[in-house]
């Protein structure tokens, strides 16, 4: 993709934001004039229908016009969902966030953090990314630790939670993207001939995301460094992990 091209499509992408904060006003004054109980049934039909610009719509009208009403709180975590399902990430964790602000005791205070950690995960399959063909593991993967961070606080303070089976599988797929990250960097590291700093990255990998399938090429990382910095003794002992644990590995055999 030229530069003149992704200029193009940043250009459009921005006119039609704007085009679309520009007019959040005049789409509230669209909605009818009814009470929050008979909106908050057009909303969810909408929602029903697949139809998340109209739900968002609804709902934010809602959520204007009657801020403390008795849907108050549910009107605000079907926008999250709306403006996940719309592809619309930054208003949706600004909405969660708000929420886990004002409501640190809400019954459904599990269900915002998992929205929050799936948005941030969304935002990982970026468009640019995907078109120029950028390899995406040497990305730095903030959103993913962000996502991990939410997934784990379901776990282990929600443990009930009917998405903390979701998020505990969830968190296993984080930490290999997260391990892939540290394993790109450290590579790096190799090439640049930072010995020391790759070593580093590689052990870390083993303490914080073993097991996964990154352990064995951050052992060989870590032989690699050990032995170009002279450091005998810890280059014998990470060989000795690898081939305990992978005989199979080039440098063992």
């Amino acid at each position: 993709m030229t530069k003149l091209t992704i200029k193009i499509i940043l250009t459009v992408l921005a006119l039609s934001l704007a085009g679309c904060s520009s007019s959040d006003e005049d789409d509230l004054d669209l909605v009818p004039d009814k009470s929050a109980q008979a909106l908050f049934v057009d909303a969810r039909n909408a929602l029903d229908r697949g139809q998340y610009q109209k739900a968002i719509q609804i709902l934010g009208a809602i959520d204007s016009r009657f801020p403390f009403g008795p849907v108050s709180h549910q009107v605000q975590l079907d926008l999250i969902y709306a403006y996940y399902k719309s592809g619309d990430a930054p208003q949706g964790i600004a909405l969660a966030d708000r929420f886990l602000r004002l409501n640190p005791n809400n019954s459904n205070v599990d269900y915002a953090l998992y929205m929050r950690a799936l948005i941030n995960l969304s935002t990982e399959e970026n468009i640019f990314q995907d078109v120029a063909g950028i390899d995406r593991d040497d990305r730095d993967p903030e959103a993913s630790r962000s996502a991990f961070k939410d997934f784990k606080t379901i776990v282990t303070e929600y443990p009930d939670s009917k998405y903390a089976n979701d998020s505990r599988m969830r968190m296993i797929s984080i930490k290999s993207r997260l391990a892939k990250y540290e394993l790109a960097v450290a590579q790096y590291y190799i090439k640049r001939e930072a010995y020391a700093a790759a070593a580093n990255r590689g052990r870390y990998i083993i303490e914080y995301f073993s097991p996964s399938p990154e352990v064995e090429q951050a052992l060989v990382v870590m032989i690699t460094s050990y032995d170009k910095l002279g450091l005998k003794d810890l280059r014998a002992n990470a060989m000795q992990v690898l081939a305990a644990n992978y005989p199979d590995n080039s440098l063992v055999n």
